[in-house]
């Protein structure tokens, strides 16, 4: 299965949510929705988002995106509002978003929707997400390189959330199933979600055999506990042919 029926992708508005692999999620499905499957393809953010211009034909740095993305002829494209410092562009207000998707002037609007500061695995904060109201699909995040690894500034972004949804003290080693449970959790993978979005979690960084295992214990932990996910998948995204497996409940 490819990247984009795995992840549930093909149209609409698709946000990427959590840690360990947004970024180049979104530039992924970018690529190949675009140059492979000829489809009007937008990135852009309600989030803070470093420089993409290397994966993106251009960068329109504007208030007004739908005018720039109607005079598009060579996808994929990125909008944003302007700079939030030297380092990273801006994000739209999430109305924003909603407004590119009712112009029907892209087939697949690719969303930035929290942040996590290079981190392997995130629950989200008081204002987080920043999702559309006319998000489609939610994909939340996490990298399987955090099992093990101390819950610490380190390697979680916002651990004292993750603490609270999980029980573990922090410098405890994070479980796999801690991992289910912040991705299943309404504090967690699915904050804001709307009740009309589909959920297809990704665990990202599964390298090896022990990656791989971890993964599948959490995808099963997982599919456990909510009837919001149908299925998780398991990737390697920085590779030509991302999807290791999926994994269906």
């Amino acid at each position: 299965m490819d990247v984009i029926e795995a992840l549930r992708a093909e149209t609409g508005v698709v946000a990427v949510v959590g840690a360990g692999g947004k970024k180049t999620t979104l530039y992924a499905l970018a690529e190949k929705a675009a140059r492979e499957e000829d489809r009007r393809v937008v990135v852009t953010a309600t989030v803070r988002i470093p420089p993409f211009d290397r994966n993106v034909t251009r960068v329109h740095v504007t208030a007004d995106p739908i005018p720039a993305i109607k005079r598009t002829s060579d996808w994929p494209v990125g909008v944003v509002p302007g700079r939030d410092g030297e380092e990273r562009y801006g994000g739209y207000d999430p109305g924003d978003v909603d407004r590119i998707a009712s112009a029907e002037v892209a087939d697949l609007v690719l969303v930035k929707a929290d942040g996590a500061r290079t981190r392997e695995f995130k629950a989200p904060g008081t204002d987080e997400p920043q999702l559309p109201r006319r998000v489609d699909t939610v994909i939340p995040i996490a990298s399987v390189r955090a099992v093990g690894k101390p819950l610490s500034s380190e390697y979680v972004h916002r651990p004292e959330h993750v603490s609270a949804i999980t029980g573990r003290k922090r410098g405890d080693p994070v479980q796999a199933i801690d991992v289910a449970r912040v991705l299943a959790s309404e504090r967690g993978g699915l904050t804001d979600v709307p009740d009309d979005a589909t959920v297809v979690p990704l665990l990202n960084k599964v390298d090896d055999e022990d990656s791989r295992s971890d993964a599948e214990e959490i995808a099963a932990g997982l599919l456990e506990r909510t009837p919001a996910v149908e299925r998780v998948v398991l990737a390697r995204m920085v590779a030509d042919d991302p999807v290791v497996d999926v994994i269906e409940a």
